[in-house]
């Protein structure tokens, strides 16, 4: 549920209609799906909060298909991470989050079940532009 009523941001999709099937524990991924979906928008509000003329806050979800699997891209406009964490982010109790909003294991988490399903999680991310997570799941 919304806890600040007032902010609004795009949410789009682009998915690809031939995607393969895969043998996945759907609600573990659904779970790191959920995760970074939910880190997109926290991005995006925290960056519209900072008062930036004309910032309209946007998130991407996308799929599509590879020759080895499919990939899964959750991409956001907000601040980005700074280089200085970057390589800390899949770090259990890691957080940039205020004390009391973040526990530090989402992305943890993701990373260990995407791994256990032989996949990847990637990050790309530029400061002031925003960051795109790529899910890589590949066929059995």
């Amino acid at each position: 549920r919304a806890k600040d009523k007032s902010f609004s941001a795009d949410f789009k999709t682009d998915f690809d209609p031939n995607l393969p099937k895969l043998e996945v524990v759907s609600q573990d991924i659904g779970r790191v799906l959920l995760n970074l979906i939910n880190n997109a928008f926290y991005a995006v509000n925290e960056r519209a909060i900072s008062g930036i003329d004309g910032y309209l806050p946007e998130v991407i979800v996308s799929s599509r298909k590879t020759e080895t699997g499919i990939e899964i891209s959750v991409k956001d406009n907000g601040n980005g991470i700074p280089d200085s964490v970057k390589d800390k982010i899949f770090q259990p109790f890691f957080t940039t989050k205020p004390t009391g909003s973040g526990t530090g294991l989402g992305l943890s988490l993701s990373y260990d079940i995407v791994k256990a399903h032989g996949g990847e999680l990637k990050v790309e991310s530029k400061e002031g532009k925003g960051t795109k997570f790529t899910l890589i799941i590949p066929k059995k």
